[in-house]
């Protein structure tokens, strides 16, 4: 699968959310569908779209009412983090409509912040190279201990919070 069909897979908002979900435990599409408050033909609809672009997978089928249902689960941010294992794939396709969904994602999530620890910043450098790639791997291992920590919705003694990070080198100004 290519960076592109992994763009355009999560280039919506609903896919976003369940990619989130489906971090912390394996989910049908009815269970999803419940816990995001959506239908379950439109969270099954998703679903497939992200198991297509290969993000998510099957890890069980249980048997629901004489049919059968799917759990999905989304394992690959919860792997170490390689920032030069994608040097070279950048795609303008879909990234624009990744950009996107991630700003109509964040803005959902920003209306249900709490006090609590927090960090916001947003930076526009000349940086040396080194320090860069010190600085992506850092965030990449951040996000990757987040997704390996992360629980069921509801789990007794957590907490939902939320990351959201963008870091890419810039052209030159003129």
């Amino acid at each position: 699968m290519s960076r592109i069909d992994e763009l355009r897979a999560t280039a919506h908002p609903l896919r976003l959310r369940l990619l989130s979900l489906l971090t912390g435990a394996a989910m049908s599409a009815a269970e999803a569908a419940r816990e995001l408050g959506v239908s379950q033909a439109s969270a099954s609809y998703h679903l497939r779209v992200l198991e297509r672009a290969r993000l998510i997978r099957i890890v069980e089928i249980v048997r629901v009412r004489g049919g059968e249902a799917k759990r999905y689960r989304h394992e690959s941010s919860s792997q170490r983090y390689d920032p030069d294992a994608r040097l070279g794939e950048r795609s303008p396709e879909g990234e624009e409509e990744y950009i996107e969904a991630l700003v109509d994602e964040l803005r959902r999530r920003a209306r249900t912040r709490i006090d609590g620890p927090a960090l916001t910043t947003d930076a526009e450098l000349w940086i040396d190279p080194q320090v860069w790639s010190r600085v992506v791997r850092h965030v990449g291992e951040a996000s990757a201990l987040l997704h390996a920590a992360a629980h069921p919705p509801r789990t007794p003694g957590t907490r939902p919070v939320s990351m959201t990070a963008a870091l890419f080198p810039i052209r030159h100004p003129r």
